[in-house]
């Protein structure tokens, strides 16, 4: 497909600064040091543990004996996406030196970000074992008694309160924050971070595009026909495995392009989202029916 150039006021080269700004689950990105290489090169395995409870203590006989389960469980990685743009040098020339800049932005920016978030949120909502409620929410006040139930659940299931992660429909969340009274300050008060999502982000499932078969030529993601919109989602950071194991932001000058004279961006992510198997109650969803 040709490329279509357009002149812009602004030249950005700064790719991975474009990306992280643009991203909305950055904040989930997990400690690396948690996790180590499995037996095979797409899998990751990472420490799970368990101990016995407390027993009656016998003034003659002393302590009960505990035991310590501790299992490496196994996740395969789920995410390898990538693309290559080239620009004809004549083209980037004549729309003064900017096709090239503003294609690595725009492609961070606006397709590499925004998938990114919605593979996380799909992949999330999808796990066994997860907390969920659906129904619409009709107005701030709806949402206010929403976010209560989910923090109480979450209390009752014992997770701690400490890095819990509010993400919410910019609707919702600006609703709420429009409101500005002291119960709205109080509940958004609770969580550590508050990250507004846009609802083309937010689903319960989505189809990832190949860039190759009849009409996914452009490659990218769409709701699938399955899926619910999402209202808001609580998720306790600790709960959650979100590691990049490689990211390639490679530039090929035209010079080097033994195809055309054209600069290449090429741009792969392979990595994994998924959540610990006993953490689940770490993660809360509120979805429309």
């Amino acid at each position: 497909m040709p490329n279509t150039i357009a002149l812009a006021k602004n030249y950005i080269n700064n790719l991975d600064e474009v990306y992280r700004l643009a991203s909305v689950t950055s904040d989930l990105t997990s400690d690396p040091t948690m996790s180590k290489a499995g037996a095979n090169a797409n899998e990751i395995v990472y420490p799970q543990i368990s101990v016995s409870g407390l027993g009656d203590y016998d003034r003659n006989s002393g302590y009960t004996t505990g035991a310590v389960d501790l299992k490496w469980k196994t996740a395969t990685f789920n995410y390898d996406r990538g693309t290559r743009i080239s620009v004809d040098v004549m083209d980037n020339e004549e729309s003064r030196n900017l096709a090239f800049g503003m294609a690595g932005a725009t492609l961070m920016r606006e397709k590499a970000a925004p998938e990114a978030d919605a593979f996380a949120f799909a992949t999330l909502a999808a796990l066994d074992g997860i907390s969920k409620a659906t129904g619409t929410i009709a107005d701030a006040s709806q949402f206010l008694d929403a976010l209560l139930t989910a923090w109480s659940k979450m209390d009752e299931d014992e997770v701690p309160q400490e890095q819990r992660i509010l993400y919410a429909t910019a609707t919702l969340l600006n609703s709420v924050m429009a409101l500005d009274t002291t119960k709205s300050r109080e509940i958004l008060g609770k969580f550590a971070v508050k990250k507004a999502v846009p609802q083309a982000r937010f689903y319960t499932a989505i189809e990832m595009l190949d860039g190759k078969s009849s009409g996914e030529e452009l490659g990218h993601y769409k709701k699938a026909t399955s899926a619910a919109d999402i209202n808001f989602m609580i998720i306790h950071k600790p709960a959650v495995i979100k590691f990049d194991k490689h990211i390639a932001s490679n530039i090929i000058p035209a010079e080097a392009n033994p195809d055309a004279d054209a600069d290449i961006i090429k741009y792969r992510k392979y990595g994994l989202v998924e959540a610990y198997a006993n953490k689940r109650a770490g993660i809360y969803l509120n979805s429309k029916a």
